[in-house]
């Protein structure tokens, strides 16, 4: 395996996994804090219980979370040498202060976990929400590292030298707002469908009826709210990028030529030598809509870009349409779920409405790893766009393809054990959490 396509796909199987680990952990612990609250409100000890099942849930994607992080930070030196030495000055800031944010979270999580019962109840909720903010917190600051590599700011780039360093512009530049609001839609989305549809799966299978009800209605009530504000921070992120990564849109839409009243691009198979789409359906002017608010605006096409600077197109239109499609499936499901719960309540214990949520589970997840190979890929070849390419800051080591084999076994093996101690916790959940049968009845 050549060792630059080992890094970068040591890299991207890294962020792959990580990427899920961290948006769990982000999100789960607005969870938790809700169902708390409504303890400490009702006094309905289903929610009680499921805070302290959800809490366990929050320690062990804490844990990995932490681990899969920890290793792509020592990642970013080891691969990227040469991008580290220049870029590290600059964007630190975000990383340190990331750094800060874990570990109040930390905190927070031990007198979460270790409070029931010492201190005061509601003191003892707020250190939960404290867990979730702090991870909310990390998430964006790591996100704006990334949106900084994308649209980078805060140095002057003169003679291959980076002068007036200023790590507060490089922080919060042209493209840390739209990602950041983007992700973090993205992450409560993408939780909350998974979360919801385990817990309708277990509403199907009649178990703990009471306990699952009350937790698939909290994790619904996140995901699709987050799903149908998605596609307006979706369109903020598409005209941003459509003015600071011109090639990147077209690739993401497959358009190859420049024109006015430029065609929406729906599903296709990229020709990238013929420079055309087949098997799509094209929305004439409807893209030059959604880049720039106008029917008849010219959007740049491929050909105005140098080829030794065009990003792949195959992979970032095909992860683009199927990060959309998910999308629109999710809201979809959102708009139903109103419904249910403004005019038909029974379809809220019925077995095909929860079946769709089942449906659900992983997709928000393939949406979110699909968005960032748009993101990742669409930049391509540049690590920061416009400055440095990806092939000058690579590890000069040898042998890294070794290192891409241990990487994956590691990750494969984490991933594992999370699935088998979440099996574990979700087949506890009768034994540690479930109500006397006569106060079911009672319910």
């Amino acid at each position: 395996m050549d060792d630059f396509f080992a890094a970068r796909s040591q890299m991207a199987l890294s962020l792959g996994f990580h990427i899920i680990f961290s948006c769990i952990g982000m999100v789960m612990p607005f969870f938790m804090a809700v169902s708390h609250f409504q303890w400490l409100r009702s006094g309905d000890e289903n929610y009680r219980n499921l805070t302290k099942a959800w809490s366990k849930g929050v320690a062990i994607f804490f844990a990995t979370g932490a681990v899969s992080g920890t290793v792509l930070s020592f990642e970013l030196g080891l691969l990227w040498p040469k991008f580290m030495e220049h870029a590290g000055p600059i964007f630190g800031m975000p990383f340190s202060l990331e750094g800060t944010a874990f570990f109040i979270e930390a905190i927070a999580l031990g007198f979460f976990l270790y409070g029931w019962g010492r201190f005061n109840p509601w003191f003892h909720w707020f250190t939960g929400v404290i867990v979730g903010v702090s991870g909310l917190a990390s998430g964006i600051l790591v996100v704006a590292a990334n949106a900084w590599m994308n649209s980078p700011a805060g140095f002057d780039y003169v003679n291959g030298q980076y002068l007036n360093i200023d790590p507060m512009r490089a922080m919060f530049n042209n493209a840390w707002l739209s990602q950041a609001l983007h992700m973090s839609l993205a992450a409560f989305a993408a939780t909350g469908f998974a979360v919801a549809g385990v817990h309708a799966l277990m509403i199907l299978k009649h178990k703990n009826v009471h306990f699952h009800t009350r937790a698939f209605r909290i994790a619904a009530i996140f995901a699709t709210v987050a799903a149908v504000l998605q596609p307006l921070s979706g369109d903020f992120s598409a005209k941003d990028v459509a003015k600071r990564q011109p090639a990147k849109l077209a690739a993401m839409e497959a358009h190859f030529k420049t024109e006015k009243s430029a065609s929406l691009v729906l599903g296709g198979l990229p020709d990238e030598e013929g420079k055309k789409v087949d098997y799509a359906i094209k929305i004439p002017g409807m893209l030059s809509f959604l880049a720039h608010g106008n029917f008849e605006q010219e959007v740049t096409g491929l050909d105005r870009i140098p080829a030794a600077n065009q990003p792949p197109v195959l992979v970032p239109h095909l992860a683009f349409q199927t990060m959309v499609g998910l999308g629109m499936f999710m809201m979809g499901l959102s708009f139903l779920y109103f419904v249910a719960l403004w005019r038909q309540k029974r379809w809220l214990r019925s077995s095909w409405f929860l079946k769709l949520f089942v449906a659900a589970i992983p997709a928000g997840f393939i949406a979110v790893e699909a968005g960032w190979t748009v993101t990742e890929v669409g930049r391509q070849p540049w690590i920061l766009y416009g400055i440095m390419r990806t092939a000058d800051a690579v590890t000069p080591m040898p042998g890294i393809a070794y290192s891409f084999y241990l990487f994956s076994a590691v990750y494969v093996s984490l991933s594992l054990v999370v699935i088998f101690l979440l099996y574990r916790q979700i087949k506890m959940v009768p034994e540690l959490y479930d109500r006397p049968a006569q106060q079911l009845v009672a319910a």
